[in-house]
């Protein structure tokens, strides 16, 4: 069903416009060039949108009703207003913008919002599952420049999560699990025992929650594994991994898959010895490969 919006008169026109003049004009003298210059695009395109809507004062109030819950629900433990930044685009929008395709360099994907900092170091070879419900995962690669030269010592943060669809953040005992940070060797290599990644809804206990199910929209996110990855002299890289032959590739609830980050995760049957000689008692397990490439600033 499509709706048609009313025209507007000419003087009501004139009175918009006029608004919106004396609007940008409040920020001309902003000292900052590019403080303007972001000020004065959002007050154009924001009142674009108003008036193209013909907004209602219900609607209006509605808005800040539902920012102001975003607000009240957002802790240091759950970002609800990255979620909402998510579910709307904009987060990867941010990140199309501002990482370029190209130069061979890994491509970058949507922090989400159960980053958290303070996460443990673990060894090469350690285990950032912390005891998190699911099938083991050995992950292992490289991590390298643009022309090929070995990254030694770039910092690897990880985190997923577990084998029932949630983060270490969203249970109420506080602990730690599923998230952990590692070094890159000599080589530029590294590995560690992780989780198989598994899809799992995104929180909907709160208001982007609500807007999904009000919209229609899957609040469902394709498996993933994310890394963050820093290394002196060299651009930071944000991205996941994603499961070859997930259903949900092509309905990521925050659009973050990318093709180049779907990766094969080989089922290893029970009993198979693992690359370390990890004991796991008879359960199966998976392998993948993610070689990280990262861009000179």
């Amino acid at each position: 069903m499509t709706t048609t919006t009313p025209a507007v008169p000419d003087r009501q026109r004139q009175v918009e416009d006029e608004l919106v003049r004396t609007v940008l004009a409040s920020f001309e003298n902003t000292p900052d060039p590019r403080l303007k210059e972001v000020m004065q695009a959002l007050v154009r395109h924001l009142h674009a949108f108003i008036r193209e809507v013909r907004l209602t004062d219900t609607e209006w109030q509605r808005a800040i009703d539902f920012l102001t819950a975003v607000g009240h629900i957002t802790t240091d433990r759950r970002q609800e207003f990255v979620l909402l930044s998510d579910v709307l685009g904009a987060s990867m929008q941010t990140i199309n913008v501002q990482h370029e395709a190209g130069a061979g360099a890994t491509e970058a994907t949507v922090v989400g919002p159960f980053f958290v900092k303070g996460s443990p170091e673990i060894p090469r070879g350690g285990d950032m599952a912390a005891g998190a419900p699911g099938e083991p995962c050995w992950v292992e690669g490289t991590v390298t420049d643009t022309e090929g030269n070995p990254v030694p010592g770039a910092r690897l943060e990880v985190w997923e999560a577990d084998g029932d669809g949630l983060y270490d953040v969203q249970y109420d005992d506080g602990h730690l699990a599923g998230r952990a940070h590692l070094y890159t060797d000599e080589e530029g290599g590294y590995a560690f025992w992780g989780l198989t990644p598994t899809p799992y809804p995104i929180p909907q206990d709160g208001p982007v929650g609500a807007l999904l199910k009000r919209t229609g929209r899957s609040a469902v996110r394709a498996s993933h594994l994310h890394f963050m990855v820093t290394a002196s002299g060299l651009r930071t890289l944000i991205t996941h991994i994603f499961v070859e032959g997930d259903g949900l590739l092509d309905s990521d609830a925050v659009f973050g898959v990318r093709e180049s980050l779907v990766k094969r995760f080989e089922r290893q049957p029970a009993g198979t010895p693992t690359p370390d000689g990890r004991d796991l008692s008879g359960r199966s397990w998976t392998r993948v490969r993610f070689d990280i490439v990262l861009r000179r600033e």
